[in-house]
């Protein structure tokens, strides 16, 4: 069931460096983020808007700047038990992210990020719970910064209730 939740944050500057009117987010629709790791790879602009796009079982929570620019997508999705990382990010990029971490659990770049969670499983579909966070609008490229958001995205989602989702909305 596909929702459009905005949320428009009009409020002041998320960096000193930056052109930007608004602020950056602390959460990714209900996930908490840390909005000194989010904020480089958000672009200036005077508005910002978080939409939430979830449907069939999988969240896809979009940013979006000035109404035009999507700067940033943050998703959870449910897929067969037994894939990989790799294998999901096959699905959501066109560009294998090289590096890994964690045994493989997190695949990153620098303007992009895969993990699997730990232990959030749906044993009556045969599912497991996979995170992507990808700032492919941003021109900022950060290896480590990356690496640092997937594994705290992920983290903050095996702690909700998403984990305990069937998998089958």
């Amino acid at each position: 069931m596909a929702t459009s939740a905005l949320v428009a944050v009009l409020s002041g500057c998320g960096g000193d460096e930056s052109e930007r009117g608004y602020a950056v987010p602390e959460d990714l629709c209900g996930v908490a983020v840390d909005a000194g790791e989010l904020g480089p790879f958000l672009p200036d602009g005077k508005e910002i808007t978080v939409r939430d796009k979830s449907g069939g079982g999988t969240t896809v929570c979009e940013v979006v700047v000035d109404n035009e620019k999507l700067a940033l997508r943050a998703t959870q999705a449910w897929v067969q038990d037994g894939k990989t990382t790799a294998y999901f990010a096959s699905s959501q990029t066109l560009t294998a992210p090289e590096e890994s971490a964690e045994g493989d659990r997190l695949r990153y770049s620098g303007n992009e990020a895969f993990g699997k969670t730990r232990d959030c499983v749906d044993e009556q579909h045969g599912q497991e719970l996979y995170t992507a966070v990808q700032a492919q609008g941003s021109d900022h490229k950060d290896v480590d910064a990356m690496k640092r958001l997937i594994a705290a995205y992920t983290s903050e989602v095996e702690g909700s209730t998403a984990c305990e989702a069937d998998g089958s909305e």
